[in-house]
Parts: C-alpha cells; structure tokens; sequence
C-alpha cells in the first residue's frame, strides 16, 4: 500500500511516507549512446532499425511478433512532438528502446499485442541507437535506461517505468488509459454524490476504489477492479477516484479520512457501509461478498 502523507496537511504520525511505485529490481540495459553522441551513416542506421523486430523472436523464450503495423516508429524529436500532438486527450505509451537490449526485444512483442487490442491508446517506439536524432530525443527526455516507457495524456507525462515485465505493461495500460470499461470514472466530488444518488434506487453496492496516480499497489489491482465490473454488473457499480487528479478529489479523500491508497469504499443506499484498504484481490473479493451479505470466512 502507498500512503497518501505527502497530499495531507497534517498527516498522522504512524503513518510511513509516500512509497515510490517506480522502483525496479529487474535489471535493464544501460544505454551506451547517451553520455558521447556520435555519428553514423544513413545506411548503418536503416540497418540497425530493420534488425530489431527479427531479434525480437530470436531470442529463447521470447514471445513471436505479430504485424507491428499500429505501434509508430518515431525517429526524431519533431516526429514525437507531432504524435503526441495528434493523440490530442488518448493514452500515449512510448517505449524507449535499443538494439541490443535483449529486454527490450522481449518486452516489444507485449506491447504490439496491446496496440491490437486498445484502440484508443496510442503506441510508439524510439530505437535510442537508431541516430543522431533519436539520440537528441533520448538526451531530451532523459532517457538512461532500456526497456524505458514513458506514459503521456494531453501532451503530459503523467507516468513512467523501466525494466518491467508484461505484467506490469498491461496494468499499467489498463490503469492510466481505461475508458470504456464498466469501471464509472470520477473526476470531482459531484461525480461522486451523483453515482450514489443514482444507485439509492437500485440498491446496488457501489464500490469506489480511491488511488494515486503514481500508486504501484493501485495498478496492480485494477486489472482485477476491471474483470470484477464485468463479472458482477448485475449487482455491484465499481466506479474510480484518483485523488490527486484535482483539488476536488484530494479535498474528497480528506474528508472520507483515506490515509492510504488503495482505499476501497463500500456505499449502499447512500451511506459508507465500510471499506477495504489493501490491493490483495481474494481479500477484496471476499469483501465484496461480504457486503452484498455474502458470509465470508477467511
């Protein structure tokens, strides 16, 4: 779990401090072009961006690529300012990439896999030793390390990763580029009153799962808060808050006492029937069930 200390005024004092949710144990390339540009040949550059996606299934264990048409290759800085332009209010997930990175070879196959499947989330991808001019990009954005991803929504950086695995690519994707799933996205307190007023009728359980944009804990479980919505649409609303989207959330978990995140907030006919902090899924689950008066023993 991630504590929320760094957004309250007056934080209790057991309370730990604000985990970072960036930090990796997998180990990741170390990009050898950043500290001394150098030049090379157009001919030698075409060569090296033709070479990565055939090394990306040559590799032991390393998942097949299928067409890649939908992930753009990006080979300058004037041509990534455009992409990010064009994708105008989608998801951007760029990936920062080397030729001879072989986790980079093997991350790639995961993300041409998503950018078949998520329509409204853009994909690209910097070969980091393509050029000189990927090189001035990767310099730019501060790239030292690949596999690198970067996320962007309206020309804003609002996440970044390096060294991941599939896992945490689909998670995260799901996480800062979710839309149209069943999951009620709310962005202000008044979102919040109108889905509790809307389900006063119904009596359905509303469940609200309150996080952080930079929560590790939080993108872990959402992939899970998604399959979820789906499975139980007959009888339970899921709906989302990130409090530190706008005053207006933050101000929302102040006044709901959250203290960590994720805080899982269980609402029937209008009131706080009890919550779950934790991103343990057979434990939401369970209480889940729980409050649709379910008996549950752990």
């Amino acid at each position: 779990m991630a504590t929320v200390t760094n957004f309250l005024c007056k934080p209790p004092s057991s309370l730990s401090k604000l985990q970072k949710s960036t930090s990796f144990h997998s180990p990741f390339s170390i990009l050898p072009f950043l500290p001394k540009l150098k030049s090379q040949s157009t001919k030698h550059q075409s060569n090296r961006t033709q070479s990565f996606i055939p090394k990306a299934t040559a590799s032991p264990g390393t998942k097949k690529v299928k067409s890649d048409e939908k992930v753009l290759k990006v080979h300058s800085i004037e041509e990534f300012d455009e992409a990010l332009q064009n994708a105008k209010n989608k998801l951007v997930v760029v990936e920062y990439a080397a030729s001879h990175s072989a986790k980079s070879s093997k991350i790639y196959p995961f993300m041409v896999d998503l950018s078949l499947t998520c329509n409204d989330v853009v994909f690209l991808l910097v070969m980091g030793d393509e050029s000189e001019k990927t090189r001035e990009l990767c310099v730019r954005e501060k790239i030292k390390k690949v596999p690198h991803f970067s996320f962007y929504k309206s020309m804003e950086k609002i996440h970044e990763e390096e060294g991941i695995g599939p896992d945490t690519l689909v998670g995260d994707v799901l996480y800062y580029g979710d839309n149209h799933s069943a999951v009620v996205q709310l962005h202000c307190r008044e979102d919040v009153e109108k889905l509790i007023e809307d389900h006063k009728i119904d009596q359905k359980l509303v469940v609200l799962d309150v996080g952080l944009k930079h929560c590790g804990p939080c993108v872990k479980v959402y992939p899970t808060v998604i399959k979820l919505s789906r499975q139980m649409a007959d009888s339970v609303v899921f709906a989302r808050m990130n409090g530190d989207e706008n005053d207006s959330c933050m101000q929302f978990l102040r006044d709901m006492d959250v203290v960590e995140v994720p805080t899982f907030l269980f609402i029937r006919d209008g009131k706080i029937a009890g919550r779950y902090v934790g991103s343990g899924k057979g434990e939401l689950i369970g209480e889940i069930l729980r409050y649709q008066g379910v008996r549950v023993t752990y």
